[in-house]
């Protein structure tokens, strides 16, 4: 049996967006294609809310 090691990588053509969901309750941050947006509105929940478990979701697409 032979094993190959594989990797996953985004495509340099692919639009990235980030999204995060809070563990707690409803909240979702604003899906923006730069991920220190979404570091700053999750930073701002647990601010608000106590709340410091996210669900994190980098989400890419392309247009071919």
């Amino acid at each position: 049996m032979r094993y190959v090691m594989h990797r996953i990588t985004e495509h340099p053509d692919t639009d990235v967006t980030f999204e995060a969901e809070c563990l707690h309750c409803n909240w979702k941050a604003t899906p923006s294609t730069e991920s220190a947006s979404v570091d700053v509105e999750c930073m701002s929940h647990t601010g608000r809310s106590g709340h410091a478990g996210f669900r994190r979701i980098s989400l890419d697409s392309s247009e071919g």
